[in-house]
């Protein structure tokens, strides 16, 4: 929250009782216009937009919708983007839901975020999910329907061991965050 020229954000001591002042970033200093990297892109439907930023310092890049579709309550549909890319080795490119679709529609991906692996060539296409249990969801061909992520990845070696070393997490899994349990026998 900015207030006076200066952002606002909560201590980590104290998160929601006691805020402390920061000061305000110049908009250079967070975002660049310029792109770090280049994606060779094959756009398979001409009349579409090339995938955009809408914003500096964005992450994601927008994908819209090759074809008309709806999207039934609680069903999901595979809907292709007229894109195509090659990224170069150590990349992946992620495929995120758009929040406004999501706050607005209940529409989600399922297998958000979805992968595109350096080596696949072929269309992306997004399989959405309507969340919403009594409305369809209807898209036209151009909407925005969800954002695309380039990162650099590591691969990893995995290596067979006979125990892991201890952690502070140990072994608590799903939901174990932040609760009090019972110490292990």
């Amino acid at each position: 929250m900015a207030l006076g020229g200066q952002t606002w954000q909560p201590s980590p001591k104290h998160p929601r009782s006691q805020l402390r002042a920061l000061p305000a970033l110049e908009s250079s200093a967070v975002a660049t216009t310029e792109p770090d990297l280049e994606v060779l892109l094959l756009m398979l439907d001409d009349d579409l937009p090339v995938p955009v930023y809408a914003h500096p310092g964005d992450a994601g890049a927008d994908l819209v919708a090759r074809v008309d579709v709806v999207i039934p309550a609680q069903g999901r549909v595979t809907v292709p983007t007229g894109v195509a890319i090659a990224l170069p080795a150590g990349y992946a490119a992620f495929v995120h839901p758009r929040s406004g679709l999501a706050r607005k529609h209940g529409l989600t991906i399922v297998n958000a975020p979805g992968t595109v692996d350096a080596g696949y060539r072929g269309e992306i296409q997004i399989t959405l999910l309507n969340t919403d249990t009594a409305a369809e969801v209807s898209l036209r061909r151009g909407d925005r329907i969800a954002q695309l992520v380039i990162q650099r990845v590591e691969r990893a070696r995995f290596v067979r061991a006979e125990r892991l070393p201890g952690s502070h997490r140990g072994t608590g899994g799903f939901g174990s965050t932040g609760t009090e349990s019972a110490p292990a026998e």
